[in-house]
């Protein structure tokens, strides 16, 4: 069970301040409560923040909608275990080219 809230720019700022100690407004933070293992349940919350997405897709002359999809695939892989390095080198990880493999059968 994981819920996807779109939230605003200071909504997302305070929840990145309080829990990651980061301050301003980021695209996506996600939060995973409780996994079951292999067959147990996955619990968690996603919040995107639609205009930090826009602004970060126009400047890698995206498209917004697959900005957004991939932000959606990226709370959840971080909401089942998975994590990146910070910096440039999360583009290398292994997770950024599994979210990456779902996005291309997705647009």
């Amino acid at each position: 069970m994981i819920s996807v809230a779109f939230v605003g720019r200071a909504a997302i700022a305070r929840l990145n301040e309080e829990y990651l100690g980061h301050r301003g407004a980021t695209d996506v933070i996600s939060f995973g409560f409780a996994s079951g293992g292999k067959r147990g349940a996955v619990i968690g919350d996603i919040y995107i923040c639609p205009d930090v997405a826009r602004t970060n897709a126009r400047s890698q002359g995206l498209p917004v909608t697959e900005e957004l999809l991939r932000l959606v695939i990226h709370g959840t892989l971080h909401v089942l275990g998975y994590d990146h390095p910070s910096g440039s080198a999360r583009m290398k990880s292994k997770m950024w080219r599994k979210q990456e493999s779902i996005l291309a059968r997705i647009v």
